[in-house]
């Protein structure tokens, strides 16, 4: 009997090891990749006026917009960037006139495996190009070169965490789901324009939503089907609140390039040397980390040039409509030129972003932005500081 009793509490062990296994919290590591796609759109607008004790009147209005897309699949990862901005300002000295600047960058990289859905090494070909005001040339550039890692896009299996934490406040499933299913769940809403594109933008969300009810049914989480009440949180979650970009992983590339127009009018056909290196982690379900670094050096008729660019961002979600971003900029110039001076920019902001639905949102960010250019007395000495509120359009 004695022995029968420690058998018995054996299996029961096994199996409680094994169930705790199942149902435990699920990560954005998680998350295992399958082809996919998403897309950041936004259009962003600032404005500040000051009056008073002044000579006259001043202002100052920026209007950005910035799209980021990235297609993934076991092959290939192909990521198109665009940035564009636009200033006008005038100061409180009177007579002083107004003054308005503008840059659009954008770019095209696509990283292709050797061995399909590893995370080891690519060949990749990318373009960039921009223009800006007062150049006296467009800039345009291509290059190859080789790679090594893979950035992983787990925006989706962020969806499903928040889905399945507010299907569990209504009481709608009947247990933790496993890992198993947050994934089947999360492959579903990573394939939402394969939705679109299938069932048509205006009614997609009722097949889309009805196969995650189809994937809680056949994991025992839900009987027949969803309540009223489940399908239209579904839908509140997935399409009314809107979860920032989230990525873990990381790369390596170098390769060689060939400048075919610069914004000062010098001729192409410069060659450059490129370095980049991504790394992007969640710090948990709600903090999101990442840094992107470049360098390129251009070899020209004089002295070599260096361009240096680090993005170090951390993003906070507060609660599901207020996010928390914080970025720090640095940008270095060393021009061919020997009567040019190096130029370093740093650029400090902090953001709190409320989303009043999924495409609209009020921000409020302070910056803070020093320039080093070596030249005394140009206006840009000291660290400049500004605190503006503005709202963005979520175009995608």
């Amino acid at each position: 009997m004695k022995s029968n009793t420690k058998l018995a509490t054996a299996i029961s062990a096994a199996l409680f090891s094994v169930s705790s296994m199942s149902f435990a919290e699920v990560t954005l590591y998680d998350y295992t990749e399958a082809t996919s796609s998403y897309e950041d759109a936004y259009i962003t607008g600032q404005f500040s006026a000051t009056d008073g004790n002044q000579g006259q009147s001043g202002y100052n209005a920026d209007l950005s917009l910035d799209l980021d897309r990235v297609y993934s699949s076991p092959n290939r990862n192909i990521s198109t960037k665009l940035q564009a901005e636009g200033s006008v300002n005038r100061g409180t000295t009177k007579g002083v006139g107004s003054t308005s600047n503008y840059i659009v960058n954008g770019s095209v990289t696509a990283d292709n495996y050797f061995r399909p859905g590893s995370k080891g090494a690519f060949w990749y070909g990318s373009a960039d190009a921009g223009v800006k005001k007062d150049a006296e040339d467009p800039f345009a550039k291509v290059g190859v070169g080789l790679g090594y890692g893979r950035v992983v896009n787990v925006t989706p299996m962020a969806k499903a965490i928040r889905l399945m934490e507010a299907l569990r406040a209504q009481g709608a499933l009947k247990a933790d789901p496993s890992k198993a299913t947050y994934q089947q769940v999360a492959n579903i809403i990573s394939r939402e324009s394969e939705y679109k594109s299938k069932y048509g933008a205006a009614s997609y969300d009722q097949q889309w939503i009805t196969d995650i009810e189809k994937a809680l049914v056949s994991s025992g989480q839900i009987n027949g089907t969803m309540s009223a009440g489940a399908v239209i949180k579904t839908s509140d979650v997935l399409q009314n609140e809107f979860i920032s970009t989230r990525k873990y992983g990381w790369l390596v590339r170098a390769g060689l390039g060939a400048v075919i127009s610069n914004y000062d009018g010098t001729d192409g056909g410069d060659p450059s040397l490129d370095l980049g290196a991504e790394y992007h982690r969640p710090l948990n379900n709600s903090t999101q980390l990442s840094n992107v670094a470049s360098l390129s050096t251009i070899y020209g008729d004089g002295d070599a040039a260096y361009q240096v660019n680090n993005a170090l961002t951390l993003t906070h979600e507060l609660t599901d409509k207020i996010d928390w971003e914080n970025s720090w900029l640095l940008d270095y110039s060393k021009s061919g030129d020997s009567a040019i001076e190096d130029v370093t920019s740093n650029a400090l902001s902090s953001t709190f972003r409320y989303y009043l639905d999924n495409q609209l949102d009020l921000t409020l960010t302070a910056k803070a932005l020093k320039v080093d250019d070596g030249i005394s007395n140009n206006g840009n000495d000291d660290v400049d500081t500004s605190l503006n509120m503005g709202v963005s359009y979520r175009l995608r």
